[in-house]
């Protein structure tokens, strides 16, 4: 795989390195993601996108914190990533950022997986909103799909 850096971003509290991995960018902020810094990581995903790497893998693996200006930073990749035939895949979240996706819900909109590795592995559909590797971060994001797959036919 090519392992060309794309960029980099830098704010006290926040930094954002992006690289490339074939056809995919990976972008790994480290830091603090909040109404302060969310332009520091909204830049470089749209750029990204601009240049078109529809496979967007965000390594949450070094973010310390996420607020909800953050987590609509994601959401809106997201949204322009499938817009291209692409998304977004969320990679080694932290306890503490995964609890902000699993209170707000958002866990269940986004493909989650343990590693980068996994990430870029993953070749199936796009934004299923589930983890394909048993990841810690997705559990129990299904809860109305599940009833409805465990109850009688019709």
């Amino acid at each position: 795989m090519d392992r060309g850096t794309v960029g980099s971003a830098q704010s006290g509290r926040l930094l954002v390195e992006v690289r490339e991995e074939g056809s995919s960018a990976v972008v790994t902020p480290v830091g603090e993601l909040d109404h302060h810094t969310a332009d520091l990581l909204r830049d470089p995903l749209d750029d990204c996108l601009s240049k078109g790497f529809s496979k967007l893998v965000v390594d949450c693996s070094r973010l310390e914190f996420c607020d909800s200006t953050g987590l609509n930073v994601l959401l809106g990749a997201r949204l322009k990533a499938e817009a291209a035939g692409g998304g977004v895949h969320l990679a080694g979240m932290l306890p503490v950022v995964a609890r902000v996706f699993e209170i707000t819900g958002a866990e269940a909109v986004f493909t989650v997986h343990d590693s980068v590795d996994s990430a870029l592995a993953d070749d199936g559909a796009n934004g299923d909103g589930g983890s394909d590797d048993g990841s810690d971060v997705a559990k129990d994001t299904g809860g109305g799909r599940a009833a409805g797959e465990s109850g009688e036919s019709a």
